[in-house]
């Protein structure tokens, strides 16, 4: 068998990422998840395979047939990838996957379909008698739902270590903040637009909390991660301009480096506020620069962390303090953006090196 398991590296790359598997669409991700369980099955029968229940967050979790009782490496992955807004300002077909250049264009190919491949082909050779397991997941980029619906599942297995292959150009990144999103929402009393003193204005409301935000939330520091930020990203309020509007909302991104409860009870206590939901609440992750497992990896520590979030935080409440490393092909910077790609050179080195990890391992 070849360093690869045999696999074609840059067929199976442009394959998924031809596919698209937007967040959302649990059929499309389910399909991928058949897929590479397929072209897992083929060249290693030996594997175990868990297929999650939940019909809108797919899961597959495949592992070694060996000793359950032994710490296994995890790879995590997700096969989801954020939309395509605006087709027309790409300078290829988002899902054609070409390949030139010495790259695969195309949605997902760093984020993170490249990584998926990499993890898929060392898995394909590993012994038998090593205990690596391979988690593929749905829905990472609208809060990590997926690995929320596998995390039982993962509970259930001793994990030793945890190996994130997302984009980082193949350097080791040792954790990231969470993500707390709230969606908060103001009240007001509707009323014709020329009489609003009749009336009450939510949306009013709404711009004086968000304007006294900036100075007054609660933010923190971690020597590591950084300052915590918070981002109104989607504002809505109001129906037609003619009527005052009795309702508004806001959804905030913040990115966190402690327990999110201090934001969320700030949010909760201004007086203009009606409701708080939680929509995502994420805990950030951090693993030691001097773990030993760390320092056997053959690729560079990067010292600064990750500016996204990924299924680490999920995974760092349920694998009982085992180290955690964000490792992969692709170029972070072209993340979510017009004319993705990943590049073939990287594809290859990660592979390699996830091969060479998975052989290493005797936990």
């Amino acid at each position: 068998m070849t360093a690869d398991g045999g696999l074609d590296l840059v067929a199976l790359v442009r394959e998924i990422v031809g596919r698209n598997t937007v967040s959302g669409g649990a059929a499309a991700q389910r399909d991928v998840l058949g897929m590479l369980t397929d072209v897992l099955r083929q060249r290693a029968p030996h594997l175990r395979v868990t297929e999650g229940r939940d019909p809108d967050h797919p899961w597959t979790l495949l592992r070694t047939p060996t000793d359950p009782g032994r710490p296994q490496l995890l790879l995590a992955c997700h096969v989801d990838t954020v939309p395509v807004p605006d087709p027309g300002v790409w300078q290829r077909n988002p899902f054609g996957a070409d390949l030139d250049e010495g790259r695969v264009w195309g949605r997902g190919g760093s984020d993170m379909k490249a990584g998926v491949v990499a993890a898929v082909a060392a898995l394909a050779t590993a012994d038998p008698e090593t205990p690596v397991a391979l988690l593929l997941t749905s829905d990472e980029e609208i809060g990590s739902l997926g690995a929320a619906a596998a995390a039982a599942a993962v509970a259930d297995q001793p994990v030793g270590a945890v190996i994130v292959p997302e984009a980082t150009g193949n350097q080791v990144v040792l954790g990231h903040k969470g993500a707390l999103w709230l969606a908060v929402r103001t009240a007001g009393r509707a009323a014709h637009g020329s009489t609003p003193e009749r009336g009450h204005n939510a949306v009013l409301d709404l711009v004086a909390v968000l304007g006294r935000a900036g100075g007054a939330l609660p933010l923190r520091t971690d020597p590591f991660l950084g300052t915590e930020t918070w981002n109104p990203g989607v504002v809505t309020g109001g129906t037609v301009p003619n009527v005052v509007p009795d309702r508004a909302e806001v959804v905030v991104d913040m990115r966190t480096v402690a327990d999110g409860g201090e934001l969320l009870g700030w949010w909760r206590e201004q007086p203009e506020v009606a409701d708080v939901e939680v929509r995502v609440d994420l805990p950030p992750v951090g693993t030691p620069a001097d773990d030993p497992w760390v320092a056997s990896l053959p690729a560079a520590v990067l010292p600064t962390p990750a500016t996204y979030f990924t299924d680490a935080s999920v995974l760092v409440r349920v694998v009982g303090g085992a180290p955690i490393v964000v490792w992969g092909p692709g170029t972070p910077a072209v993340m979510h953006a017009a004319n993705e790609y990943v590049e073939v050179a990287e594809l290859e080195q990660a592979a390699a090196a996830f091969t060479d990890v998975v052989a290493r391992w005797r936990t």
